[in-house]
């Protein structure tokens, strides 16, 4: 997403929200010591409200030093077992919290999921180059999955059911780590990190950062292995966003090279929609994309009862 400056014009917009979660999330600390690759930044975290021009005020947290994952169970009588680590996009700047992680931990609790948001380094470290994904978030994602697997038991959580979710940069975020799971990007710091680092399922709703530069092929970071986890994408084909490359096309790239390793993927392009749509209900087409998702959980037998 492109950085947008405070005193922006708020544009009014109404939407319908999924019911708020059921109980006080837990949060915990993603690392129990230093974080591994990171050289810091001596800014503290802030959290403000952003103006944008889509979806109107935001909450957005920057200068995250000290990962963690806010983890946000469902009702008991709903549970299914089902998890889905939440990816904030954006740029690898800051994270939109509320749109792109309370919001959607909301719908996946209406749904019997945990959403557990994750909380990721942000914003670039000096000298990271800035039309490139960050290369911190990647290893604070895949020692995500490790933790909430090492602690499904404790949280209610099927092990075999896990997934990842992301948006705009935490799609791309959400992508690779599905891709490279196999490759270990850290040492390991205690006994979570004998877990597999392979999500269950993966879902990205316009994605940056799929394409080369200058030819038609997906990201060396994005190299796909035979046994990725499935699959789910969603783009809207007017998507304006050049911050990272967040168009339509792109999606539709990567899913042609889905389906050409064999990995089960599903996409949907809306003929409108733009960027930054994540859950919310409203009169955009977009808004189907949740209840789509769904269903495709469900042929995966994903959201059986336990």
């Amino acid at each position: 997403m492109v950085r947008v400056a405070r005193n922006m014009v708020v544009l009014a917009f109404s939407f319908a929200a999924f019911p708020a979660c059921a109980a006080e999330p837990l949060v915990v600390e993603l690392w129990p010591g230093k974080v591994p690759g990171d050289a810091g930044i001596k800014r503290r975290e802030t959290s403000r409200i952003h103006q944008s021009p889509l979806v109107g005020p935001t909450r957005l947290i920057t200068n995250v030093s000290r990962p963690t994952l806010t983890v946000y169970r469902p009702d008991k009588a709903r549970d299914t077992g089902t998890a889905m680590i939440i990816c904030p996009g954006g740029g690898y700047w800051d994270l939109y919290w509320e749109l792109e992680g309370e919001e959607v931990a909301a719908w996946l609790n209406s749904q019997g999921m945990t959403g557990i948001i994750l909380k990721y380094r942000c914003p670039r470290r000096p000298g990271e180059p800035e039309a490139e994904p960050a290369p911190g978030p990647r290893i604070d994602a895949q020692r995500a999955v490790r933790l909430v697997r090492s602690r499904a038991a404790e949280w209610g959580i099927d092990p075999h059911r896990i997934g990842i979710v992301g948006f705009s940069a935490g799609g791309h975020l959400a992508l690779a780590t599905a891709a490279g799971f196999g490759d270990r990007l850290y040492l390991p710091v205690d006994a979570a990190d004998s877990q597999s680092a392979r999500p269950d399922f993966a879902v990205a709703c316009y994605p940056g950062y799929l394409k080369v530069k200058d030819r038609d092929a997906i990201r060396t970071d994005l190299r796909i292995p035979a046994d990725m986890p499935p699959v789910f994408l969603a783009h809207a084909s007017d998507d304006r966003e050049s911050y990272g490359g967040c168009v339509s096309e792109n999606s539709v790239l990567m899913y042609l090279a889905l389906k050409k390793a064999g990995v089960p993927a599903e996409l949907h392009v809306y003929a409108t929609g733009d960027h930054d749509f994540g859950v919310r209900q409203n009169d955009k087409l977009p808004s189907s994309w949740p209840g789509l998702c769904v269903a495709w959980l469900k042929s995966r037998k994903l959201l059986t009862p336990r």
